[in-house]
């Protein structure tokens, strides 16, 4: 295949998804290897849902070797920013005030990326409700540069910033 999963676009992985080149369980494998190896240092996820991912995957590829394609972002994993209500997951909003919240419903986003197919991978640290431009949250700590773990990655998104940046690209 040339190059490594984590150097593919979005858009490369689709095709080969939906051509059946690559399955969406060997994409979340390699993911969750790369979160393992990464997070403990970088800290961009607070919580990574890897059962779940795995599960997920397993779906989305039975649907596609079914001929239930979904779209570019059937079987792609995805990570969700830790203010995005996904129902029964705990979301913390950057807080430990909030550390046993699990919303009833799903954000309308969720919903779409359901729909589409995408597989959840986990959330994604923030500075503490998204108010802020450091991303040093005092509650889970700040995410990582992934070039200078030194240094913090700023922006309310920075747990965002870090994994895709760490990832090369994966997961959006």
């Amino acid at each position: 295949m040339g190059k490594r999963l984590n150097e593919k676009t979005i858009s490369e992985l689709a095709l080969l998804v939906k051509s059946k080149q690559i399955s969406p369980v060997e994409i979340v494998h390699d993911v969750l290897e790369q979160i393992e190896t990464l997070n403990g240092e970088l800290n961009a996820y607070i919580e990574v849902t890897a059962d779940k991912a795995r599960k997920q995957a397993a779906i989305a590829e039975a649907e596609i070797v079914s001929g239930n394609y979904r779209g570019p972002l059937h079987g792609i994993p995805i990570a969700i920013k830790d203010i995005i209500y996904v129902a029964n997951e705990i979301t913390t909003m950057g807080s430990k005030i909030h550390r046993n919240f699990r919303p009833s419903y799903n954000a309308t986003v969720i919903d779409k990326l359901s729909e589409a197919g995408a597989v959840f991978l986990g959330k994604l640290n923030l500075h503490e409700y998204a108010w802020g431009a450091t991303n040093n949250n005092p509650h889970f700590g700040p995410a990582r540069n992934p070039w200078d773990p030194e240094r913090i990655s700023g922006g309310s998104s920075g747990g965002s910033g870090v994994a895709t940046a760490a990832h090369r690209r994966l997961p959006l």
